[in-house]
């Protein structure tokens, strides 16, 4: 993202990429999961009802990666 990109502030329902950590020893890598804003308290932190295969759970900190997109962090869908 360019210095001169506005990043939108979250909004609770929107829709939103979970990377998930992945495991240790490589059994599983980071995936994009699809998730919902349940709390936005600012642009960068924000609640979720991350949505897995196997089920679902929810994380009151979680913080925007646009770019590294590292795991345990959100990020922006993006077609």
């Amino acid at each position: 993202m360019s210095a001169l990109s506005v990043v939108p502030c979250p909004y609770i329902g929107q829709i939103v990429h979970y990377v998930s950590y992945g495991t240790p020893g490589g059994e599983y890598t980071s995936q994009c999961r699809a998730a919902i804003v349940t709390e936005a308290d600012t642009s960068d932190t924000v609640g979720l009802c991350v949505l897995n295969p196997a089920g679902q759970f929810f994380n009151r900190t979680v913080t925007r990666d646009e770019n590294e997109r590292r795991g345990g962090t959100w990020h922006e869908v993006h077609r």
